[in-house]
């Protein structure tokens, strides 16, 4: 079995740990999950692409939140509905496709703080410098923005995961739900090590990044707001900064619980549902949290609805 394994660079991936019994609801549970996050992400993407009053940096900006999310559900939730229904012996996956989807998950991770990092950036000249706003958040500006932040992640990711491709494989059991860059390079008896420092290096890189000029920004706009005596500016500051900081803190909160749990074998299978509920909670729940909270989105929704509803009568 280990010299077909190799011969044919075929792996074995955990992936959940269900009963037979549980298999099928689980998936259904994990089918609807998939269906609910890409349908309401694609309304938001193909809501502000069409309608003409959404238009708008902000709202150009935020396109990249769901595209992001779609990447990181689809990425890993049709496998791993996949391997739900098949037994924990026959669910093997090719290396190569392995390493493209630990490719791909660590680019939606990365991309999504430096996706909130630029939205950050446009909240702030938006409240701190309202009138420069339209000539500093310009159409270019906003796919600099954009590209910057895909970029960082992706060559990011690319020196990453490069480092581990290059080690030989003595190993074949993926010791996780998912393919990840950690779960590859444990598959080689090799020195690990520049592996091991890279890795923590580039999760703290990130972290840290996103956080402190999340946290700077804020207190900023904080500052700004304090010393202003327009409420109007207050009100909406409150409400598109509120919004934006419960969208990084559900995503930096799944993520850093993720990586605490690394430090702990012990607690081995919770740090596996937390790595799932990564790729499931914040791509969920970044629609109706960010969507539905921001006005125009939110107004465009009900006149949609109730247009649709008048017609249906």
């Amino acid at each position: 079995m280990d010299n077909l394994t190799f011969e044919n660079s075929i792996l074995l991936v955990e992936g959940l740990k269900v009963t037979p019994q549980s298999s099928y609801p689980v998936f259904i549970l994990l089918l609807l999950t998939y269906i609910f996050t890409m349908v309401s992400n694609i309304t938001l993407i193909v809501l502000i692409s069409t309608q003409k009053n959404l238009h708008h940096p902000m709202h150009f900006l935020f396109c990249n939140l769901p595209l992001n999310d779609i990447l990181g559900s689809t990425v890993i939730m049709p496998r791993l509905m996949h391997d739900t229904l098949r037994e924990t012996s026959e669910r093997y996956i090719t290396y190569m496709e392995c390493v493209t989807q630990a490719y791909f998950i660590h680019v939606f991770i990365v991309a999504c703080h430096y996706v909130l990092i630029i939205m950050a950036f446009d909240r702030y000249v938006a409240i701190c410098n309202p009138l420069r706003y339209s000539s500093i958040m310009t159409n270019k500006m906003v796919l600099k923005l954009s590209a910057s932040a895909w970029g960082l992640a992706i060559v990011l990711v690319t020196v990453m995961i490069g480092l581990t491709v290059r080690l030989s494989r003595c190993r074949y059991k993926i010791a996780n739900p998912f393919c990840d860059n950690a779960s590859l390079f444990k598959l080689s008896c090799e020195d690990v090590s520049v592996n091991n420092v890279f890795g923590i290096v580039y999760t703290v890189a990130v972290l840290c990044f996103s956080s402190v000029t999340i946290f700077i920004t804020y207190v900023k706009i904080a500052t700004v707001c304090r010393s202003s005596k327009n409420q109007a500016l207050n009100s909406k500051a409150i409400k598109t900064c509120s919004t934006h900081l419960a969208v990084y803190l559900i995503m930096f909160i799944c993520g850093a619980t993720m990586v605490f749990l690394h430090r702990f074998p012990e607690y081995s299978d919770s740090r596996k549902l937390t790595s799932i509920m990564f790729h499931i909670v914040p791509p969920g729940l970044n629609p109706l949290v960010y969507g539905l909270q921001t006005k125009e989105i939110r107004q465009k929704i009900a006149k949609l609805w109730w247009r649709r509803k008048v017609i249906s009568l």
